[in-house]
């Protein structure tokens, strides 16, 4: 089994979502989960402990294993987080320039099937990028924090 989907077998079985894996230089395996409550100190807990006895059993070669929230600039790598954050301001690279312009800043909209959209200010006004998740170098929200709805 290849490691992504032996990690996202573990995840899933625990009830989160998979929502990063990064393999760095030094042994280092990141794993970024979630679900729709939000993700506490425990669930990070939970999953590492887990991992750690499944990559154990599994043999998987690394040093150090990191498990965290996706945070604030979460990234988006599925049609299905694309759906869920419809609606909300991202940061879109494609792979290869259109119109001369790889990156792009704008409001999510909704995918139709394979095909994604962002509302974003243009040369001559609103304008829509349409792209499929292959066009996709990164794609990450913008995060929003609202210091002032913080309840004393």
């Amino acid at each position: 089994m290849h490691l992504t989907e032996l990690i996202e077998a573990t995840v899933v079985s625990l009830g989160y979502e998979l929502v990063d894996l990064e393999r760095s230089g030094g042994g280092l395996l990141r794993v970024s989960i979630d679900q729709p409550s939000g993700i506490s100190v425990d669930d990070c807990e939970k999953v590492s402990h887990q991992l750690q006895h499944v990559l154990t059993v599994e043999n998987v070669n690394y040093e150090r294993l990191e498990v965290s929230s996706p945070g604030l600039d979460r990234p988006l790598k599925t049609l299905a987080a694309f759906e869920r954050f419809a609606g909300c301001e991202a940061t879109i690279t494609l792979k290869k320039p259109l119109d001369g312009r790889k990156q792009y800043r704008g409001m999510l909209k909704a995918p139709q099937g394979e095909s994604i959209g962002l509302e974003f200010e243009g040369k001559e006004g609103p304008a829509v990028l349409d792209f499929t998740l292959a066009d996709i170098d990164k794609a990450r929200l913008v995060p929003h924090v609202d210091f002032r709805s913080r309840k004393q």
